[in-house]
């Protein structure tokens, strides 16, 4: 997970976004220098902004700036001098995973659509993929459930044509990778990359 600081471009302004959503309905709640960003529709907190945020750190660098034991540590605190309400609770296992494709299936309903059984280390996972070029014993690259895309997409548990699916194989494009094919398939890792072991995104 990632948290975002840019001077230049939006001032001096931390912004912690814990959820993506698909719509522009959501309110605010003020603790001092923190705000609290509220969905309206299912109550959760989507993310936070922290102003006057350089005052709080020693150093803070412009850009994508992983959210890291430590660096929670210090939101927290910060968080407590500024009275703010509930707790900053966050998983930080990481979401984008190297992946073993195990077993692959065809799915029941759809032509397209492909059944793989997925080791990610820690856990086996069931994900359904529509790439063309997926397929047994590959290393792959999972998004598991609770990751943010580049895109901004957050990574649901979901059905597709009546099949669960928990988690995303991904595609360079759908990582964001600079020069990325344009056809379609997901993105095959060398047989040699450790299983289980972080993505950079």
């Amino acid at each position: 997970m990632y948290v975002f600081y840019n001077n230049k471009g939006i001032g001096d302004v931390l912004l912690i976004p814990l959820k993506s959503i698909d719509h522009a309905k959501f309110t605010y709640e003020t603790y001092n220098d923190v705000v609290k960003i509220i969905d309206n529709e299912t109550k959760e907190v989507i993310g936070y902004n922290l102003f006057q945020a350089s005052s709080y750190f020693s150093t803070l660098e412009n850009g994508k700036l992983k959210l890291d034991e430590q660096l929670l540590e210090e939101l927290q605190g910060i968080f407590k001098k500024n009275d703010v309400e509930g707790t900053l609770d966050i998983d930080l296992s990481p979401k984008f995973i190297v992946g073993h494709v195990i077993d692959i299936a065809p799915h029941e309903n759809a032509d397209k659509l492909r059944v793989c059984q997925v080791d990610v280390g820690t856990e086996k996972l069931q994900i359904v993929c529509g790439a063309p070029n997926v397929d047994k014993d590959q290393k792959v690259v999972v998004a598991k459930i609770g990751a943010i895309m580049p895109s901004g997409l957050e990574i649901k548990p979901s059905n597709l044509r009546g099949v669960d699916s928990f988690g995303m194989i991904c595609s360079q494009k759908e990582l964001g990778l600079p020069n990325a094919p344009k056809e379609k398939g997901i993105y095959v890792l060398p047989q040699d990359t450790k299983t289980g072991k972080e993505f950079a995104v």
